[in-house]
């Protein structure tokens, strides 16, 4: 694996006029040829971030360095990236071939026409809109115009591909076509890639790595796979997951692990798990679905509400503290609603974190 850090961020911070801190003192690196997804919720920073990126925005304080050169002082056209904008950001009345060619006809380092098409039909090709060359935008469908606003932010060759929400604006199944897409092609280019997104699925399966903000803190650097497994707090559980985690109110007292109609042994916890000592007082285990299962010597028992089927497995839903909560079964477990079930937890795979959302075990 390449360690090389391609893209590095040391403690940057955007303060707006206003006094919002968009972004608090922020530190992470890219490796290159990576493709890294900034997830996190609306207003969380990841877009403000990729400005930067960018230079369309002037950070408060840090610095942003490209190939070990900072890069804060340097004009967004000589910072060799492509910018894929949510919206496409398309010439309506060019041509594909036309909105592709044009980053490369204007400028200092402007092409010839004829060179300027030739690299731009390369790009073309690999986003599979050769077919397209002399149509309009508004004759293509989003999928198309997505591929187009590709090919022209990799016409230039830059040494850093930004993408920010492209495909927010597609239908569901097109979305899940674009992104493996995507993927292949930024791998088969070798361009080191930034993508923000607000969705886990996509960066789950598109992302060699992922960086989880929220209020412009990063949660969590990782490998898709630990956000799920090795949630670093509460907020990282409760973002990823899909059926979204269970949450119980307990309290630690003498060794035992007290819920409102269960009891557990600290003994029979991995004690492994552990990231500290555990103290008396209130906490929050959380489980996820798929780890709460029908066991006739379950830790709690409840009645089903409402069972929904997904493929090959249903979620059972029922109330806990009035707070509706999931098991997620096979579909040979013969269970309806309105029946009482007994229900265990597996408590090598639960998560407790104290009431300010740090994780303990």
């Amino acid at each position: 694996m390449n360690n090389e850090k391609f893209v590095e961020v040391k403690n940057l911070r955007k303060v707006y006029d206003n006094g919002y801190e968009a972004i608090k003192n922020v530190s992470f690196s890219v490796k290159k040829g990576d493709l890294v997804c900034l997830l996190g919720p609306s207003g969380c920073g990841k877009t403000t971030i990729l400005n930067m990126l960018a230079g369309l925005l002037f950070p408060t304080s840090g610095d942003i360095l490209f190939d070990g050169k900072s890069v804060v002082k340097t004009e967004p056209k000589d910072r060799q990236i492509g910018y894929v904008f949510q919206n496409y950001a398309l010439y309506p009345h060019m041509t594909v071939l036309q909105n592709v060619m044009f980053p490369l006809t204007v400028g200092k380092n402007k092409k010839s026409k004829e060179e300027a098409e030739k690299v731009a039909r390369k790009y073309m090709d690999l986003t599979q809109i050769t077919e397209f060359a002399n149509q309009k935008p508004g004759s293509l469908s989003g999928g198309q115009q997505q591929r187009v606003a590709i090919a022209r932010a990799l016409v230039q060759e830059p040494k850093i591909l930004l993408m920010d929400e492209p495909l927010s604006n597609l239908d569901a199944r097109l979305r899940l076509k674009i992104r493996e897409e995507i993927r292949a092609l930024v791998k088969k280019v070798g361009i080191t890639t930034l993508f923000v997104t607000h969705d886990q699925e996509e960066a789950l399966s598109i992302g060699d790595e992922i960086i989880l903000f929220n209020d412009g803190v990063i949660q969590q650097d990782d490998l898709g796979q630990n956000f799920y497994l090795e949630p670093n707090n509460y907020f990282v559980a409760n973002f990823v997951g899909n059926p979204v985690i269970d949450n119980f109110k307990v309290e630690i007292k003498d060794g035992k692990v007290i819920g409102s109609d269960f009891e557990l042994n600290l003994d029979d916890f991995d004690n492994s798990r552990f990231k500290r000592e555990i103290s008396d007082g209130q906490y929050i285990l959380s489980v996820r679905p798929e780890n709460i299962q029908p066991d006739e010597n379950g830790h709690f028992e409840a009645e089903i509400k409402d069972v929904e089927l997904i493929g090959r497995e249903r979620i059972l839903k029922f109330d806990h503290e009035a707070v509706q909560t999931r098991s997620l079964v096979n579909l040979e477990v013969p269970i309806k609603a309105g029946d009482k079930v007994a229900l265990k937890m597996r408590l090598d795979r639960v998560f407790l974190f104290t009431p300010e959302g740090e994780r303990v075990y």
